[in-house]
């Protein structure tokens, strides 16, 4: 077991390095990862589908590519896992509801497309919360999501179910979605790294604005691994990026030529609690003491346009509402019900201002931003809460209080990545988040190896082991 504990919490550098020197196969691989799966689902509700049979298939033939020297790319054998609302033909994609009826998907989406073909193993999927819009784990469609750190902690989301097996090692790339923050959240709050590339870096199908696929991991190396085989267009996404040549490899990171903002405070929403602050800062200083030029950024986010944004993804699902089969509205999570129920009696002119506000949103942001090279700040202004409240406030008035932070850049479609940087004295993670400018996702990555490789120790613990006991 404890051979099979080691296997399971290799990160995807070290899978790698293991099949390249014959040491390691990714049969053994993927029955390690299985079995940390099993041994841990009762606890986290973490995982939506496992696909063991599938899994250990797809690591039999890389495992024979290996041998006869022929690997696909640099995740062939890799284990990952994908969120429930990716399409897989054939399956249906329940987007965490209940409500969503069970039609199978007619095609399989690029992310899923692009990992099979470079011999990635596919563990399965992991949770979201009903439509994707709660930062947290509860579900109409399965048992609420927890955290690895502490079962009654909340793992937060969209990419609730990602986040938690990211941090309890069911595989060491875990790929979410983010709109607000959905990969972000989770990454902080589960104490592991969660990287929203630049908006239509990876293909979206279906896309929406500000919908941004990326991966969370334990280790910044594993998503440059990643991301030269996701990254690219696609013609079913009308908004991805055309091929740009970029060297995920070069994690190179000059402090002296970086120029930094520093936010911390987001304008509005949630004021940012004490112990965030100081972590966040204490980041901040790890930067400039290696010669970086860090200089206080002010806020650029206002109530309003938080407001109008939040009530535009409201009448959107109210639209969603109303194109379910009547007989399965009651199936939908009550708070998500009522929360996109404020949608019903707005009219044109209300929901065009709230489509308005995302550009304006991206406006301000860009015009914030554009004298740095990096703006650090909180993802999160509080950290994790209680794993069965479906928003940090409880309170569906105020349900985007939080996204602050994490929201104006899916808007401005720069790459933004969040990184522990410290502990509450309770033991919960914190995340600081680390912004570049558009298209830089490599300046976003290598800022986050460096942060990485020179944070401070009190920022990194063991992670937490997590079975069916506890």
């Amino acid at each position: 077991m404890a051979d099979r504990d080691r296997i399971a919490d290799l990160d995807a550098v070290g899978q790698r390095a293991g099949y390249l020197s014959g040491e390691l196969s990714p049969v053994e691989v993927a029955e390690a990862a299985l079995a940390r799966i099993a041994a841990a689902e009762p606890v986290l509700n973490a995982m939506q589908i496992v696909y063991a049979d599938h899994a250990l298939a797809a690591a039999r033939a890389s495992e024979k590519r290996w041998a006869d020297g022929d690997p696909r790319g640099p995740l062939d054998g890799v284990t990952v896992t994908i969120k429930e609302n990716v399409d897989v033909a054939g399956e249906p994609t329940r987007w965490g509801t209940a409500a969503s009826p069970p039609v199978p998907a007619a095609r399989t989406a690029p992310i899923a497309e692009r990992l099979s073909a470079g011999g990635a193993v596919i563990l399965g999927k992991t949770t979201m919360p009903d439509w994707g819009m709660l930062s947290s784990g509860v579900s109409s469609l399965h048992e609420t999501t927890r955290n690895p750190w502490n079962p009654d902690w909340n793992p937060g989301g969209s990419s609730s179910g990602a986040g938690a097996a990211t941090a309890a090692g069911y595989a060491p790339l875990n790929f979410g979605s983010d709109i607000g923050g959905s990969i972000r959240l989770p990454a902080t709050w589960n104490g592991c790294v969660g990287f929203k590339p630049s908006y239509g870096r990876i293909p979206v199908d279906p896309s929406y604005t500000g919908r941004t696929i990326g991966p969370l991991a334990r280790i910044v190396a594993d998503i440059a691994l990643a991301m030269p085989v996701v990254s690219g267009p696609d013609e079913r996404d009308p908004y991805s990026l055309p091929e740009q040549l970029i060297d995920w490899t070069d994690a190179g990171f000059d402090p002296h030529a970086v120029r930094i903002g520093l936010l911390l405070d987001a304008g509005t929403g949630t004021p940012v609690a004490d112990e965030v602050r100081t972590a966040v800062a204490a980041a901040a200083d790890v930067f400039a003491d290696a010669g970086a030029t860090v200089e206080p950024l002010d806020p650029f986010l206002t109530t309003r346009l938080l407001q109008q944004v939040d009530l535009f993804w409201r009448v959107g699902h109210w639209n969603d509402y109303l194109n379910l089969p009547a007989e399965r509205r009651g199936l939908l999570l009550p708070f998500i019900a009522e929360w996109c129920l404020a949608g019903k009696e707005l009219g044109g002119p209300e929901a065009t201002a709230g489509a308005n506000a995302q550009i304006e949103v991206a406006r301000r942001t860009l015009a914030a931003t554009a004298g740095f090279d990096l703006v650090l700040s909180p993802a999160a202004p509080e950290p994790t809460y209680p794993a069965e409240w479906p928003m940090p406030s409880n309170d569906v008035d105020h349900a985007m209080d939080h996204i602050g932070f994490c929201m104006p850049y899916n808007m401005s479609g720069q790459p933004a990545i969040s990184i522990n940087c410290g502990f509450t004295g309770d033991g919960r993670p914190i995340g600081v988040q680390i912004a570049a400018r558009r298209f830089d996702d490599r300046g976003a990555l290598a800022a986050a190896a460096f942060f990485e490789t020179n944070r401070p120790e009190a920022a990194v613990r063991p992670w937490p082991r997590i079975s069916r006991h506890n």
